[in-house]
């Protein structure tokens, strides 16, 4: 379905987009840099939006994919952003989100040529 095709591939970009961002950077310069800590939010909330409009179909086809703890961790950014932490952020960046590009890359299909 497209709409799959679509939000897998939004995953992705801002998936990488937040990989770019974050690569050569320390945990002790991403404490001190509060812009780089909101741009990381933001993309993991993208991540965590788009995955939560995937179809049923396409989770239930994909279970090696963590639906459910990236939705859930959008939902914590977006409802109890008095509780994030940077350090929790950080860990998704660094743990979760290189194994997070490899399951989702192979999923997006080639672009069609011209």
């Amino acid at each position: 379905m497209w709409r799959d095709d679509a939000r897998i591939l939004d995953m992705l970009l801002a998936a990488k987009e937040l990989a770019n961002f974050t690569n050569g950077v320390t945990f002790e310069a991403f404490e001190h840099n509060r812009l780089l800590q909101h741009g990381a939010v933001r993309l993991i909330e993208i991540m965590g939006e788009a995955a939560r409009s995937v179809s049923s179909d396409f989770k239930a086809a994909h279970p090696e994919i963590p639906w459910q703890g990236i939705v859930g961790i959008r939902n914590i950014l977006i409802h109890e952003y008095f509780r994030v932490a940077p350090d929790k952020v950080w860990e998704v960046i660094e743990k979760d989100l290189p194994a997070l590009i490899a399951l989702i890359e192979p999923l997006v299909p080639p672009e069609s040529p011209p």
